[in-house]
């Protein structure tokens, strides 16, 4: 079970130098998928820990292009495919970037989960 003790510490200890790349997203979402329980607080980190650094941190910024797409299609789906937490995380990259590739919006709007509260599919622009 991952808590709110072992969140902070993840704040405070592990990502504390602002050092996130994609094998610490990786790692991170792989946690999320090997681990049975956490609370929400772990969620709610992981969900805006990976779409800042996909949409804001990683260039060209604001755009998920095919390069960050086919990352994170095959990250997030890893296993026997996505986890709550890793839905969440699609349909808020494609919901918070300007511009974002089909395999990404497809994988978010493919799945069967209820599209979180004002999700709006029709606001979205295709990255050229």
């Amino acid at each position: 079970m991952i808590d709110e003790e072992d969140v902070k510490m993840l704040q405070r200890d592990v990502m504390v130098d602002g050092s996130v790349n994609r094998d610490a997203i990786d790692v991170l979402i792989a946690l999320d998928r090997a681990v049975g329980e956490s609370c929400s607080a772990f969620a709610d980190y992981l969900v805006a820990l990976v779409v800042d650094y996909a949409v804001w941190e990683s260039r060209p910024t604001g755009v998920i292009d095919r390069d960050k797409a086919h990352w994170l299609v095959t990250t997030l789906s890893a296993g026997d495919g996505p986890t709550a937490t890793a839905q969440r995380i699609a349909f808020e990259i494609v919901r918070e970037a300007e511009r974002c590739d089909e395999a990404l919006l497809g994988f978010a709007l493919s799945k069967g989960a209820a599209k979180p509260r004002g999700f709006d599919a029709g606001r979205i622009l295709l990255a050229s």
